[in-house]
């Protein structure tokens, strides 16, 4: 019998692998060590440090998501969401979104159905703003021909997002007639535990609080591309950084390799490229530099955090596994 899952897993690293070869072609690879050589390891280092604190925004964030339901500490979703980060830098398929919904639910009460939950709400509210943001960018930026791909994806994340929103809506001011509809087992069990947990976020003015916070989360991210860009000596406006940031964004919806590898690549130059007028090898190497400074350092307080839990990242993944795939049975 076919590993559906396997055969996937393959199809993606070989196309992440593709991306990467495709996007370093012609980057005259030669000349990166002189291009770090000369570097602005000051904007460097802000761009490191600015790439951290979008992380702690988010923490913050998903702290008033579930301030309703269970107080979870800052330093908790710090450490869950850095190791989530180290998992999705290292494994396929995202898990880490898994993985920290899993541990922050294991130090304190709050079930890990309610914790998954919260992780949806901060997608749907990131997809709102960054949808909006994609259409200022289409309004301020001439997108080339074989980049539209990017209106089409804002069609589709925008449908999603929709969906999603409307879910939360009828499971906040609907919850009794929306869980009468989905009456059955299967998927509309699994749903109608969806609609309670969503309930018991959704009604608390600290959700209100979170959706404004997810617009400085989202624009917060602009800083580390803007800051490697004047590290490297490109002389772009942050404009053009909030693009890019758009681009990767939208970007890493689609399944990839661990780290984004290969996709990031190919986006950062194609955008560069196309439609910024970088010179192609240029663009190329950068994509790289940009790539390792959002990326070390996740990986490096991923595995401080990873380190400070006392277990190891696959024992983790298994018990976050076995977790999702027994998801509150007891439940009506």
């Amino acid at each position: 019998m076919v590993d559906t899952k396997r055969v996937l897993l393959i199809l993606t690293y070989l196309a992440s692998l593709g991306c990467l070869v495709w996007t370093l072609r012609d980057a005259k690879l030669g000349e990166l060590t002189s291009d770090l050589a000369t570097m602005n390891w000051w904007w460097l280092g802000l761009a490191v440090v600015a790439d951290i604190s979008v992380y702690c925004w988010q923490a913050l964030r998903w702290r008033q998501v579930l301030r309703p339901v269970e107080p979870v500490t800052f330093r908790q979703a710090v450490r869950a969401i850095y190791v989530g980060l180290f998992a999705n830098e290292v494994l396929p398929f995202r898990a880490g979104e898994i993985l920290r919904c899993y541990l922050v639910s294991r130090w304190t009460k709050l079930p890990f159905s309610v914790a998954i939950s919260s992780a949806l709400i901060e997608r749907i509210f990131d997809g709102i703003w960054l949808c909006l943001c994609l259409i200022l960018t289409v309004r301020l930026v001439r997108l080339p021909h074989h980049m539209r791909w990017l209106v089409d994806g804002g069609y589709a994340l925008g449908t999603f997002v929709l969906s999603g929103a409307l879910l939360l809506a009828l499971a906040v001011f609907l919850r009794q007639k929306t869980r009468a509809l989905l009456s059955g087992e299967g998927w509309q069990r699994h749903l109608r535990v969806l609609i309670d947990d969503l309930n018991l976020i959704g009604h608390s003015r600290y959700l209100y609080f979170a959706f404004l916070q997810s617009l400085p989360y989202l624009l917060l991210q602009v800083i580390p591309i803007y800051a490697a860009m004047q590290a490297y000596g490109f002389e772009l406006s942050i404009g053009v950084a909030f693009a890019l940031m758009v681009i990767l964004r939208f970007g890493s919806v689609v399944p990839q390799a661990p780290g984004n590898l290969g996709l990031f690549q190919l986006l950062t130059r194609e955008a560069l490229e196309r439609i910024f007028n970088v010179v192609p090898a240029e663009a190329a190497r950068f994509s790289l530099v940009l790539w390792g400074t959002v990326t070390i350092p996740l990986l490096i307080a991923g595995f401080v955090a990873l380190m400070a839990t006392g277990s190891k990242l696959f024992e983790l993944q298994r018990a976050a596994e076995d977790h999702a795939g027994i998801i509150d049975h007891n439940r009506p």
